[in-house]
């Protein structure tokens, strides 16, 4: 089985994050950089299938500048065979179609039977690139896995509802699946993991002016939210009392 594993690379939890100067993202250059936490357990999920089918291929793909290298390099280490990046400016992609294509044209040439993806980044939070994946190749596509089980030319998967529902489905393969964080426990690489992903392969991709998209959605500004602290004491009658916090339950914390 050849399965793909989508990698992101996102600003980790604990780093700074100045905006630029234009306010359209963060200044990247102070920015600590870190594997996004949900496609870890994407990353898990494929190696342990592969463990268990005792056989097959897990790729690592990533787009983005020179940096992602290292989140790649650190997938080699786990126990992916190989990766693939596709080289990306330094001014990253947002638009979840226009990432959705751009991915999909390359995921076409490989012939991949299973697409796993994180549920979502941490850093844009879109969570669509799994599905629209799927849509644009032709996949059959589930979302909020929680467990899988590979049987041939199928996929059953258990899935996460709301209010503490699951679903099980059963999908043929070649399948895209976007992992719910949890479903497992990510490995840590080892020492051997390390030194062999050295010598892995990592094939850059740069995509050529054809596979250049206009965007059909963008980011216009982004802010730091601002806090503040205000006491307001309440006073009057029981009733005046009581209205008024009625009042500031539905005007200014917005709750009821």
């Amino acid at each position: 089985m050849k399965i793909a594993v989508l990698v992101k690379q996102v600003p980790g939890s604990e780093s700074a994050l100045p905006l630029s100067p234009n306010e359209k993202w963060i200044d990247e250059s102070s920015v600590t950089f870190v594997m996004n936490p949900p496609d870890n357990f994407a990353l898990e999920e494929a190696l342990l299938i592969k463990e268990k089918n005792g056989e097959g291929e897990v790729v690592v793909i990533s787009m983005g500048p020179s940096r992602i290298q290292k989140v790649i390099r650190e997938a080699l280490a786990k126990g992916a065979d190989r990766g693939i990046q596709i080289e990306e400016s330094d001014d990253i992609e947002k638009d979840p179609l226009t990432v959705g294509k751009k991915f999909a044209s390359v995921l076409k040439e490989e012939n991949f039977d299973l697409v796993l993806s994180g549920l979502q980044s941490d850093d844009t939070g879109m969570g669509q690139t799994g599905v629209l994946i799927g849509e644009l190749l032709g996949m059959s596509t589930a979302t909020l896995a929680i467990k899988t089980e590979v049987k041939e030319n199928k996929i059953k998967v258990k899935r996460e509802l709301e209010s503490g529902w699951f679903q099980w489905v059963e999908l043929p393969l070649p399948a895209s699946i976007s992992i719910q964080s949890g479903l497992n426990i990510p490995r840590y690489p080892s020492l051997k993991g390390i030194m062999g992903a050295k010598k892995k392969e990592i094939k850059e991709i740069l995509l050529s002016a054809q596979n250049q998209l206009s965007n059909l959605q963008s980011m216009d500004k982004v802010s730091i939210p601002q806090t503040s602290k205000q006491t307001e004491v309440i006073e009057g009658d029981t009733e005046a009392i009581v209205a008024r916090i009625v009042d500031v339950l539905k005007k200014d914390i917005k709750v009821i």
